[in-house]
């Protein structure tokens, strides 16, 4: 019998072969086994007001289907609530839990597929880390998903996706996602204004001209020729 060969999903290859030691040398880690990882991708998607509506239940069950290649289970409601009209047992999401390789490649296909075929997009926001570095992504219309055809799409609901990050520190988490691609908004700088006004001279200050009834001091001719000496007296 001949051997199959067995194929790795790139992003994990690539956590393995290169991240693991970059992220120890740049965040001056002790030892490997402190390197942020990537534990598991939770994809949901919550019902709201349309729990009780059997299409919309259906195109979220086929949009987790095609695009994770898992079953989604269902989110029951734990407590009831007066104000939101929820009644305790209700079903009020979907939701699918990937690791190993399933997960590598349903964050490879997000990152470098999914999200550039976004409209306006910008990159994804910084502050979407949790104080434990969990990194969550929204989304308000499936059908950027490839994998989903436009008659599946026609009955459109958002989703997002929670990735599940082990680190020691909230930045740690950031940077792991760098690495894979993640592509974050830079921060705008403001531009510095020039103003075209150029700095005004300042007027010279004019001596004020004395004023015409102040009495004018009579000199002597002696003060003005000086003192006469006593050859000019003979």
């Amino acid at each position: 019998m001949g051997t199959q060969n067995i194929v790795f999903p790139r992003l994990k290859e690539l956590y393995r072969a290169k991240l693991i030691a970059e992220l120890q040398k740049e965040l001056g880690l002790a030892n490997v086994n402190q390197a942020p990882r990537l534990e598991k991708i939770v994809v949901n998607v919550g019902l709201g007001k349309a729990k009780d509506d059997k299409k919309i239940i259906e195109t979220a069950h086929n949009t987790l289907t095609k695009i994770t290649g898992q079953k989604p289970i269902e989110t029951i409601a734990k407590t009831s609530i007066a104000g939101f009209k929820l009644r305790e047992g209700n079903k009020i999401g979907l939701k699918v839990t990937l690791r190993g390789d399933k997960m590598y490649e349903f964050m490879d296909r997000l990152i470098n597929i999914v999200l550039p075929r976004l409209r306006d997009f910008h990159g994804v926001k910084l502050k979407a880390f949790d104080k434990s570095g969990n990194f969550s992504i929204g989304i308000n219309d499936q059908s950027v998903f490839p994998e989903l055809t436009f008659e599946e799409t026609t009955t459109t609901h958002g989703l997002q996706a929670v990735f599940v990050i082990r680190a020691q520190e909230a930045s740690h988490a950031k940077t792991l996602l760098e690495k894979f691609g993640m592509p974050f908004e830079k921060p705008l700088v403001k531009p510095v204004e020039k103003s075209d006004h150029k700095a005004e001279p300042k007027p010279v200050e004019k001596q004020e001209a004395k004023s015409v009834d102040e009495p004018i001091l009579e000199t002597s001719e002696e003060e003005v020729k000086g003192p006469v000496t006593e050859e000019e007296s003979k």
